[in-house]
């Protein structure tokens, strides 16, 4: 029974000395992506990309706006009240259409591009912790406290800029 005390001791006081040793850091996962200058441009080139089919939404928009006017003037006969409703039924389900291809498509593109760039950060925290000489980085989402200086976010995201240089746009 010492035996097996001074074991648990000895064991209690091997663990207590490893995790001191143990150099920890913490990182914002989905602040060091977002912040990067690759995610920056990608959205901005999203937005210029899908400008067109906004502007298209807007306008489809503005029409049934008009057509709801003009049935509420109440100055259209019976035959003129059928066909603005036909045509805000049509112009409403192109708009429907319009905006289920547009959320679809954005939402692809930015997922692969998220994706893309998560794999690549993971890389860089990586290499970056191995310069460091530390042993574990936590995301700060599953960490209730942790000192600010244990922060790698800001230094992931230059590390990540210089890795994946942006290209100019041409």
């Amino acid at each position: 029974m010492i035996r097996y005390a001074r074991f648990l001791i000895l064991a209690a006081v091997s663990i207590g000395a490893v995790a001191a040793q143990t150099k920890l850091a913490v990182i914002n996962s989905q602040k060091a992506v977002l912040d990067t200058a690759e995610i920056k441009k990608a959205q901005t080139e999203l937005e210029a990309r899908y400008k067109p089919r906004q502007d298209q939404m807007a306008k489809l928009q503005k029409d049934l706006q008009d057509i709801q006017a003009q049935l509420q003037s109440g100055k259209l006969n019976q035959l003129g009240e059928q066909d603005m409703n036909l045509q805000g039924q049509r112009k409403q389900r192109e708009l429907k259409r319009l905006e289920e291809d547009l959320t679809a498509d954005v939402d692809r593109e930015r997922n692969d591009i998220l994706q893309r760039t998560g794999t690549q950060m993971q890389e860089v925290v990586k290499k970056l912790a191995d310069s460091k000489g530390l042993d574990v980085v936590v995301d700060t989402s599953n960490t209730v406290f942790f000192k600010a200086a244990l922060d790698l976010t800001a230094e992931a995201v230059a590390a990540y800029d210089k890795a994946y240089p942006v290209k100019p746009a041409k």
